[in-house]
């Protein structure tokens, strides 16, 4: 099996094989990825949309072939922007309730659709589901998740950490970007100057070795939406984060990137 798919809701990324192995990573439904080894009932995958690897239980997957696989991979296809319900056995009306981030295929006007041999349909609004880039909608999508908790490895709604957070804003509108804050730094063009960013930049900040441990975006006003604690909105300057609840400095400056 060399190709697969998520066809659940979340699965979980781990650093090795075992459930109690850190959580590195997640894949959302739709979303498909190379198979590089198997080990003891695990898989050792990289995402296709950003070529992370990590291990996923095998029980978890579902194999497809390279052209599926090819055809599941492209930016043509569609991203959920809410958690919506889609049905996956018309017989018995099974549904599986997905996240924002979620990848779907071309759906026809009906709203169905196949994956990896399998018939799934969607009952809501077809605008819950686009394609296209939508870089002026960054400051919007960004704002949903607003309050969503913080969780290392997370990248949806209920749970992300901040590169996970700026990975899943930018996938929404259309873009891909890399997993972590340190490889996401290194994508884009640099903006010299705090007075030069714009809304949908994103901003980095390092620790007192100079490794970039952190990531938010931009927004007009000198303010940045990141995930800390949670997602939320704060005060940016040349020195870094200024939180606004406990009126001090939280992360230091490091570089700004504009992406798109």
């Amino acid at each position: 099996m060399t190709y697969g798919i998520n066809l659940l809701s979340i699965i979980a990324v781990r650093e090795a094989p075992s459930d109690k192995s850190e959580m590195v990573n997640q894949l959302l439904f739709g979303e498909v990825f190379e198979v590089e080894k198997i080990q003891s009932g695990w898989a050792y995958i990289s995402s296709a949309h950003d070529n992370y690897k990590g291990w996923i239980d095998k029980k978890q997957m579902v194999g497809i072939g390279e052209e599926e696989y090819n055809r599941l991979n492209t930016v043509e296809n569609f991203v959920s922007t809410d958690i919506v319900q889609i049905t996956h056995n018309k017989t018995t009306g099974d549904l599986i309730s997905v996240v924002a981030g979620s990848s779907f295929p071309q759906v026809d006007e009906l709203l169905n659709f196949n994956m990896a041999g399998r018939d799934f349909s969607y009952e809501g609004l077809k605008g819950d589901l686009i394609n296209g880039t939508y870089f002026d909608q960054i400051p919007a999508i960004a704002d949903m998740f607003k309050g969503a908790p913080y969780l290392w490895g997370g990248r949806s709604i209920f749970g992300l950490d901040c590169s996970g957070f700026t990975q899943i804003v930018f996938k929404i509108a259309g873009y891909r970007i890399a997993r972590d804050s340190s490889e996401q730094a290194m994508q884009g063009k640099p903006v010299d100057f705090i007075s030069s960013a714009k809304t949908g930049d994103l901003m980095f900040f390092d620790n007192d070795d100079g490794d970039i441990i952190h990531v938010g975006i931009y927004l007009e006003n000198n303010k940045i939406i990141h995930a800390h604690g949670k997602v939320r909105v704060d005060n940016v300057d040349h020195h870094g984060i200024h939180n606004l609840d406990n009126r001090a400095y939280s992360h230091k400056l490091r570089l700004i990137k504009r992406m798109v």
